[in-house]
């Protein structure tokens, strides 16, 4: 059995937009640009969208279909591989495991389920299991009274945890 390719965010944000159906990197590069859909979540520069394209087809996860015609340079179609998208499918189900990484790779997840017109709650509910745990430990006491910048980055922490269980309650309880 082979250990699967470790994925970069930017990757599995390409891997799961050329999962929702037959796509050329232009198209892609738009979604995840500054003014594009997911963009407004977290940009990716064009040239990594083209970069990501290369690697996943390397590993076997998406393959070239043929070419798009335009009015500029005829476009390269991907489409994803039958185990591109069962990992796409696992990927967009499973929490997150820092709660720095709600802003970029959780808020990127609901996008794309959203995109799909699927359900975010399992996702939800998983997040929050895996999160409260980490709050519980931050508010209990520490041993010895955290000082200067570790007292700040306790303090950050804490804040933070506990406004991403309120966004998580909120998104449960029915989205804002």
């Amino acid at each position: 059995m082979t250990i699967p390719t470790p994925l970069s965010l930017a990757e599995w944000v390409v891997l799961a937009v050329v999962d929702e159906g037959p796509t050329h990197g232009f198209a892609v590069a738009q979604l995840t640009g500054e003014q594009g859909q997911l963009g407004r979540v977290w940009q990716i520069p064009r040239p990594i969208v083209y970069r990501a394209l290369q690697r996943l087809e390397a590993s076997g996860l998406i393959s070239a279909e043929g070419t798009e015609a335009g009015r500029g340079p005829r476009r390269q179609v991907y489409a994803v591989t039958s185990t591109g998208h069962r990992r796409v499918l696992l990927w967009l189900r499973t929490p997150v495991d820092h709660v720095r990484d709600v802003r970029s790779h959780l808020l990127l997840k609901l996008a794309l389920l959203d995109r799909r017109g699927k359900p975010v709650a399992n996702l939800v509910a998983a997040q929050r299991l895996r999160f409260v745990p980490i709050a519980s430990a931050l508010d209990r006491p520490a041993p010895t009274e955290a000082q200067g910048f570790e007292a700040t980055l306790v303090s950050w922490r804490r804040s933070t945890t506990r406004a991403t269980l309120a966004f998580l309650d909120e998104m449960a309880a029915g989205g804002p």
